[in-house]
């Protein structure tokens, strides 16, 4: 076997190079995304993240496949020039018996999955809907008023709403400040997209979210990037109110298409987005080992 396996703690600019060439690879032939968000944004992270990444090149030092860990998480992607040579296998092997994120859940992750003995841990469903035949939206109401996020105004007080509202979820409620300001640095950000549902009388209290993105690379996408209440202001139907706003800001920028990611057993969550017309358009799942002695670290898997 020609092909090099290496472990390192941090990427030079060529080696994050040519796993972005390799990404750009992968999502032309598979049609999706080998790596999510976090991923990409830690290819060339700070030297103090507990990111670490897995490179295989050939013997003349062609980038081919790439894990990356990051903390209890992981993902991989293997060139497509390159597969059924044993790469996925060898790559989950240097990261360990772990939960691996499958996007798409595409043949080729189902058959590894399948030649590990792994089984279906999670589903993280992907729901879309067109912008023609949205209803009226929702009544503000008037213990409630909706304002744009202000950079360096917002930051503590969105965290802490943040992660209240998503206390159980694996990644979303563990946002930290460094996380905000990458995507507040990234190319798509827009604060006008980023509503908050504020208290009239104390405007910087802030009661629930919804952030909406539009990638410019297909500005016809709007996406309920993430939506959120404070459970201390849940129940009276804030969650509708901020869905609303969310969507006609979309519908104003122009999108043709609304998508969003909600997990499968979220059944509160899917029942307002399935009111509001959206249906499952795909569905991500995480595979792991089938549980013994107590559950394994989750990770991510993507080829």
């Amino acid at each position: 076997m020609t092909d090099v396996l290496a472990s390192v703690d941090r990427l030079d600019p060529d080696q994050v190079a040519g796993v972005r060439s390799l990404l750009s690879r992968c999502t032309e032939a598979d049609g999706v995304a080998p790596l999510n968000e976090d991923a990409r944004l830690a290819l060339d992270g700070s030297p103090g993240d507990t990111v670490r990444h897995v490179v295989a090149h050939t013997a003349d030092g062609e980038l081919i496949a790439y894990a990356t860990v990051h903390g209890t998480t992981a993902q991989l992607a293997v060139d497509p020039a390159h597969r059924r040579r044993g790469l996925g296998s060898r790559l989950v092997a240097a990261v360990g018996p772990a939960h691996w994120w499958a996007f798409g859940n595409l043949p080729g992750a189902q058959g590894l999955a399948a030649r590990l003995g792994y089984v279906i841990t999670r589903e993280l469903l992907v729901l879309e809907r067109p912008v023609t035949g949205l209803g009226d939206p929702r009544p503000i109401p008037d213990t409630v008023a909706i304002r744009a996020f202000e950079a360096g105004r917002d930051e503590e007080a969105w965290l802490a709403v943040n992660a209240r509202s998503f206390a159980d979820h694996p990644e979303q409620g563990r946002t930290t400040a460094a996380d905000l300001a990458a995507r507040m640095a990234e190319p798509w950000f827009d604060p006008a997209g980023f509503l908050l549902a504020v208290d009239p009388a104390e405007p910087d209290r802030v009661l629930g979210f919804h952030w909406t993105k539009i990638d410019p690379a297909a500005p016809e996408v709007g996406e309920v990037y993430v939506l959120g209440v404070d459970p201390e202001a849940a129940g009276g139907g804030l969650g509708g109110v901020l869905l609303d706003a969310g969507l006609g800001h979309l519908v104003g920028r122009g999108v043709t298409t609304i998508e969003l990611y909600v997990e499968g057993d979220n059944t509160r969550a899917l029942r307002l987005y399935e009111r509001a017309g959206f249906t499952v358009a795909n569905r991500d799942v995480t595979y792991a080992e089938p549980e013994q002695d107590g559950t394994p670290a989750e990770r991510e898997l993507s080829q």
